[in-house]
């Protein structure tokens, strides 16, 4: 497999979570598509370090960081979206838009 393979996929994973972060009014949904988006331009950069330097693996370190920030971040706005939903019965953007400060 070469590189461009691994960017044609990281742009249909773009994309996918692009269309699900638009089309729906879940908060879990469109956090989900977010999740998507993140990932795929993850494996575009983990594929880019690998095919333009594989001796020294600080992208992929980096990029494994980028992961579990990534991860206690969606954990955050999971347990955020939870205490709406048990405040309020709340569990979609148009009813949650009286949270703007």
């Amino acid at each position: 497999m070469n590189l461009q393979v691994f960017l044609v996929l990281a742009a249909a994973l773009f994309a996918a979570g692009l269309y699900g972060a638009l089309s729906q009014q879940s908060i879990v949904m469109i956090m989900m598509g977010l999740e998507l988006m993140i990932n795929a331009v993850l494996v575009g950069a983990v594929a880019f370090w690998y095919y333009a330097w594989p001796q020294q693996a600080d992208g992929q370190f980096l990029v494994l960081l980028a992961m579990v920030v990534m991860a206690i971040e969606m954990a955050m706005g999971f347990a955020a979206t939870i205490a709406i939903f048990r405040a309020r019965d709340v569990d979609m953007t148009d009813l949650a838009a009286d949270l703007k400060g």
